[in-house]
């Protein structure tokens, strides 16, 4: 499973980036808002910090206006990824954009069905939104689990973004339900190396290190 870092937060990705287990970044207009930023400064420092897709979103609603900002974001750098709203309009936008080459997200899924729409419009990533249809009281693991099924059924290449993630075990079952990527927020992804009993242990090891005396190097 790759892991993205859901955040415009430049010293997060940074921090992240030098571990070695980051695979790209996702951001939306909300992220950038909360960075405080300009979106095409702030993007074109994240990409720099990665050489996996910078999803990048287009805010227009119409399909003229989503290829204009689209053309836009794309001269940002090379590893952007539009992001588009699953309507109609943007899906007719990533089939235009995916066949100019670029990277698309098709964003906000909630149903199999559209997620069938994203890969017969060519996406490269379909995010559907776990957290979100759990809030409503709806197993967001079942919309991973059939989408799966469907895009193995017809041989679709889209990668399945698991996105809305708000716990560390989204992130285990997305991996159980074979979802490509999952898009994490910075606190989240740290936590996945957390356990009790790892921190036990090396408290354990600490303190007998101590006792010897001994120093390495």
């Amino acid at each position: 499973m790759k892991f993205f870092v859901d955040t415009a937060d430049v010293d997060e990705i940074r921090e992240l980036a030098d571990t070695g287990l980051l695979d790209g970044v996702t951001t939306n207009p909300s992220l950038i808002m909360k960075s405080g930023r300009d979106i095409m400064e702030v993007t074109k420092e994240i990409c720099g910090l990665t050489d996996g897709p910078v999803s990048a979103e287009v805010t227009a609603m119409d399909y003229d206006g989503m290829m204009k900002e689209a053309a836009v974001l794309a001269e940002i750098a090379d590893n952007v990824c539009i992001k588009l709203p699953l309507t109609m309009d943007g899906l007719k936008a990533c089939k235009a954009l995916t066949s100019a080459g670029h990277q698309t997200n098709v964003t906000l899924c909630f149903s199999a069905t559209q997620a069938l729409m994203a890969a017969k419009a060519g996406a490269t990533f379909i995010s559907p939104f776990i957290g979100r249809l759990d809030d409503m009281g709806i197993d967001g693991m079942e919309l991973i689990e059939d989408i799966r099924t469907i895009y193995d059924n017809y041989g679709y290449d889209t990668q399945i973004l698991a996105a809305s993630i708000r716990t560390v075990n989204h992130v285990k079952d997305s991996a159980i339900a074979g979802a490509d990527v999952a898009t994490i927020p910075p606190s989240t992804l740290k936590a996945l190396v957390k356990h009790p009993l790892t921190d036990k242990g090396l408290d354990a090891f600490m303190a007998d290190w101590a006792k010897t005396g001994q120093s390495i190097g």
